[in-house]
């Protein structure tokens, strides 16, 4: 991180002009921020010679062609010392957790005030990690759900594979050398670990958690 640099070189990547000029207005209006480029894509900003001297990104997400998660994953790879900073109106635990995972130092809403946006700027380039309130507490729910949630035990991680595979209980219970009761008993278990209720959401569940190769469902 260039911390010796007086004056950080901001660029901005926002397809929706009105936005990014006010971004560039108030933000170039700051004695320590300095606005070098703003564009409306991803490939734009890349294409031009910004990035060996940019500091700092403000990058949305939904944007036209690559979106800025992309963007973010490709400027850590070829510009690994840019800091970025998303700003955007997507609040959902997928996209908040796809872009911090491929790199971003903060992630704010697009409603954020100029001086939180400024601050945030600030508190990056200091070696922060800026996160509006309303996404903080996203972050740490989940983080809290992902800590009590149980594991799976190899015994129902077997059974669970099984269920995906639609055979039944029966078939499960001779495969496995269980009675059917057995089964029951394993399967209220993985319903109660995965928070689920059915066969259906014990299978969603476990593809989303990623114990299930989705190569194996039935059809």
């Amino acid at each position: 991180m260039k911390k010796h640099t007086a004056v950080i070189n901001i660029g901005i990547i926002e397809d929706n002009r009105y936005m990014r000029d006010g971004w560039k207005a108030f933000i170039g209006s700051e004695p320590d921020l300095n606005v070098i480029g703003s564009f409306g894509s991803c490939e734009e900003a890349f294409a031009s010679d910004i990035m060996n001297r940019v500091n700092l990104l403000v990058m949305d997400i939904g944007l036209p062609g690559m979106s800025g998660i992309e963007g973010v994953r490709y400027v850590k790879k070829h510009h690994p010392d840019v800091i970025m900073i998303m700003a955007t109106i997507f609040d959902d635990d997928q996209h908040i957790f796809d872009a911090l995972k491929a790199g971003a130092m903060g992630y704010l809403e697009k409603k954020v005030s100029p001086e939180g946006l400024i601050a945030a700027i600030r508190d990056a380039w200091e070696g922060g990690s800026p996160i509006t309130p309303n996404i903080a507490s996203k972050v740490i729910r989940s983080f809290h759900q992902g800590v009590n949630e149980e594991q799976l035990t190899e015994r129902e991680h077997q059974i669970l594979e099984k269920l995906a595979t639609g055979v039944s209980y029966h078939a499960i219970g001779k495969e496995i050398y269980l009675s059917v009761d057995g089964v029951r008993y394993h399967i209220r278990n993985i319903y109660r670990k995965l928070q689920v209720n059915s066969r259906s959401e014990a299978i969603a569940k476990g593809i989303s958690r990623k114990l299930i190769n989705p190569g194996m469902l039935f059809y």
